[in-house]
């Protein structure tokens, strides 16, 4: 059996996140609290359901006495809590199944009598996933429930769950998991396996466990795995994880980009996943880093290196990029895309001011002014409205789109330049030019097809 379904926790001493534990145990030991409804809010991997049919067997342990906190885990109706198939406690999946027929099935059932437990336990997982219907009927059992039914709604998304369903619920928020409750949770694989492994290897999986109890046990099922007999070293994790040279590289991307050379940061990006860095580890080293740096900027100025409007900006596309790396088809493309961007930000005033004036002494000797093919603040009007719209139906091709110019728009056909063949490849895949090219027939009202082009003497 896998490590995080073998030591899931099964009572609320064994909950590795402090907060929820203290929570839980001054809501359930209250004399005074009567809450039919829970909401258990929080990223994935951090014990929401766990703690779901935790708190189903407090409510029907057979042996739990008055004033006792934790459930026998011997009696029958614990015992089948753990396994699944206790008839009065029921598990739904909304991501799944989208719920209604189950919650309906509910509403029509729920005024039944329990088959054998003292409460009917409603688990709802991915509550925020039900239709608009399921919620209306979920809210109406809300309103009015029997006092043997109890719900315990959990979410990754809470901003999802309708205002009137959360107010109905105690909310108990399970945040990432700090460094010491990721070791006391691998503490507890450890001593159950007897595993052969040193504190500071431990140390590096809870680094690696991106905050969440499951990913550790995973990271460490998978190095117990590949050691075999052979003690886990702090150095055979990083050795299997890639991680014992990512200072140098991550002093290497800073470089990169304080350069904006975006070529030489996007070979760096294809190095580490050749060599199977993972991605996401890297961007929260590269982001600790880019922040001891910014802290430092703020405290003295004149520092060198980036100014505090690039790292400041550098960071919130690092953040973006580290939220959606899970859920990347390319793990590296929220990297890269974040890298493009920044490498496309125009100079600051002043630059942009000085450069305007050497263009100006050029042209003052002897070169030809060229006159502008596009009205400025047409084009900038119409450039932004077009990323703003496309925004709201692709994220990615809105941000690829911040790093381009207008070189053309007239007649029927709109000419964009843009610095980095990367980008322009991007852009030009049929997918993303249809998007690109509706949207921008229905900001000018007439139809128009999209041009790529690679700006004369940037990156390729």
């Amino acid at each position: 059996m896998v490590y995080y379904r073998k030591y899931r926790p099964q009572k609320i001493e064994e909950l590795d996140s402090s907060s929820v534990r203290e929570t839980l145990q001054a809501v359930l030991l209250s004399k005074k609290s009567n809450f039919h409804a829970f909401l258990f809010t929080g990223p994935k991997g951090l014990g929401k359901t766990s703690s779901a049919r935790i708190v189903a067997k407090f409510l029907n342990c057979e042996k739990r006495k008055a004033g006792d906190l934790e459930p026998c885990n011997k009696c029958y109706e614990c015992t089948s809590i753990t396994n699944g198939s206790n008839m009065d406690v029921l598990e739904i999946d909304a991501a799944s199944n989208r719920g209604i027929d189950e919650i309906r099935d509910l509403r029509e059932k729920i005024n039944l009598s329990t088959i054998k437990a003292k409460f009917k336990v409603y688990i709802i997982d991915e509550v925020h996933m039900l239709t608009a219907e399921a919620f209306n009927a979920l809210l109406k059992t809300l309103e009015e429930p029997p006092s043997h039914a109890v719900f315990v709604l959990c979410t990754t998304e809470p901003q999802k769950v309708p205002a009137t369903i959360a107010s109905r619920c105690l909310h108990v928020s399970f945040s990432v998991a700090t460094q010491d409750e990721l070791l006391r949770s691998l503490k507890r694989i450890v001593n159950g396996e007897k595993l052969n492994i040193e504190k500071e290897a431990m140390e590096e999986v809870a680094r690696l466990s991106d905050g969440s109890f499951r990913d550790g046990s995973k990271i460490l099922q998978e190095l117990t795995a590949k050691a075999g007999s052979k003690k886990i070293t702090k150095e055979f994790v990083e050795k299997e994880y890639k991680t014992s040279n990512l200072k140098s590289q991550t002093s290497s991307m800073i470089g990169f980009l304080e350069e904006k050379d975006a070529k030489k940061a996007l070979d760096l990006v294809q190095k580490l996943v050749n060599e199977g860095v993972d991605t996401k580890y890297f961007v929260e080293e590269l982001t600790n880093e880019l922040h001891s740096i910014l802290l430092s900027k703020v405290n003295d100025p004149s520092a060198k290196g980036m100014s505090l409007e690039d790292l400041k900006k550098l960071l919130e596309l690092l953040m973006a990029a580290s939220s959606q790396i899970k859920y990347a088809v390319l793990s590296q493309l929220p990297l890269e895309l974040a890298i493009v961007e920044f490498a496309a930000v125009p100079p600051h005033p002043e630059g942009a001011a000085r450069q305007t004036n050497e263009s100006s002494s050029k042209n003052s000797v002897g070169r030809p002014s060229v006159a502008p093919q596009v009205d400025r603040p047409a084009a900038s009007g119409f450039l932004s409205e077009l990323i703003l719209k496309i925004n709201s139906e692709n994220k990615t091709i809105a941000g690829l789109l911040r790093g381009v110019s207008l070189k053309d728009m007239s007649g029927k056909k709109v000419v964009m330049e843009t610095k980095f063949q990367f980008h322009k490849e991007k852009l030009d895949e049929r997918s993303a030019k249809d998007i690109i090219e509706k949207v921008a027939s229905e900001i000018l009202k007439k139809n128009v097809t999209i041009e790529f082009m690679l700006r004369s003497g940037d990156i390729k």
